[in-house]
């Protein structure tokens, strides 16, 4: 169920309202000097995915769910035992996961603004002072944030980490590109690249998401491990078998995905190879993609590929 909300209450008012009307099966959608925030309930029923610790050549990753389908990553250098986190909206939680591992947790990378990505950073920055936040929105909290933009680096322990900067789904949103000299790397992507699918346009347009995906991701190595923002990968494929239907790679995928969330595991992480075979909002340069839509800019084809997710149902 779903509910949308108009008011002139200010950001944190939404949380506090939020908190009094919170309910697991409701998420409420508000909307504020016309841009639209989802908050989504305190969803302990509807949390059904298992924590998963991804390893790489030089780190660790381990996937955290939150609410009803998001997800925060503990980012973990294995040399130093130094370690960020990914998006903490809900704090004990991350912090648990830190004293599971015993490492030092010193940064945090916030995506975007929208609650359930930022929402929970004030509070983590109460529990453990002290942390550095970076952002690439003035609207993130705690106001120590450190604004980052396309192609800044910074060093969590011995990882390296670029900032690439992908306005759209938001208009400072930054996903963070952890380098691996052996080509083993991993971009956190919040709500620009979503597994076989992305964002909705919310503060930006076509154009933007277009950079984004197709000069800025898709330009990263095909190995490179995608963690993003949300469990929505079977609904994401079962639209893009309906844009692609004799596509084998997402027919396969499809398959392998519904298996994994039967059993209640996560379908993160996908590649940036595997992305480019299966998401129609990376392909939009293929031929078949563009004969669903009816169009071949390729621009265009992100706009109307978008349109039609936007209303479409399964």
């Amino acid at each position: 169920m779903s509910f949308l909300l108009k008011s002139s209450l200010n950001f944190k008012s939404y949380k506090v309202l939020f908190k009094s009307l919170s309910s697991p099966n409701v998420s409420y959608q508000f909307v504020n000097n016309n841009k639209l925030y989802f908050l989504k309930g305190s969803t302990s029923r509807l949390l059904s995915t298992k924590p998963s610790l991804h390893e790489h050549l030089n780190m660790k990753i381990e996937l955290l769910p939150a609410l009803a389908d998001n997800y925060m990553y503990l980012l973990i250098d294995e040399k130093t035992n130094e370690c960020a986190v990914v998006d903490p909206v809900k704090p004990p939680d991350v912090l648990a996961a830190v004293a599971k591992h015993g490492v030092k947790l010193t940064t945090v990378l916030t995506t975007h603004h929208h609650w359930d990505h930022a929402g929970g950073n004030e509070e983590l920055n109460s529990l453990k002072p002290g942390l550095t936040f970076y952002g690439g929105d003035h609207q993130i909290q705690p106001n120590t944030t450190i604004r980052v933009g396309h192609g800044d680096k910074l060093k969590v322990g011995s990882l390296q980490i670029e900032c690439l900067f992908t306005p759209c789904h938001t208009t400072g949103h930054i996903c963070y590109y952890v380098e691996d000299v052996d080509n083993d790397p991993a971009v956190f992507t919040g709500d620009t690249l979503l597994a076989a699918a992305c964002g909705k346009f919310f503060e930006g347009t076509k154009q933007q998401m277009h950079h984004a995906l197709v000069n800025v991701l898709q330009k990263l190595p095909a190995s490179t491990r995608v963690y993003c923002g949300h469990e929505y990968t079977v609904s994401n494929l079962e639209f893009a078998i309906h844009v692609e239907p004799a596509n084998q790679h997402i027919i396969d995928k499809l398959a392998q995905c519904r298996a994994l969330r039967a059993s209640k595991q996560a379908t993160i992480p996908t590649t940036i190879g595997e992305e480019m075979k299966i998401n129609p909002f990376m392909r939009v340069n293929e031929s078949s993609v563009q004969e669903h839509v009816q169009q071949t800019d390729p621009i265009e084809v992100m706009g109307a590929l978008r349109e039609e997710k936007n209303n479409w149902k399964r």
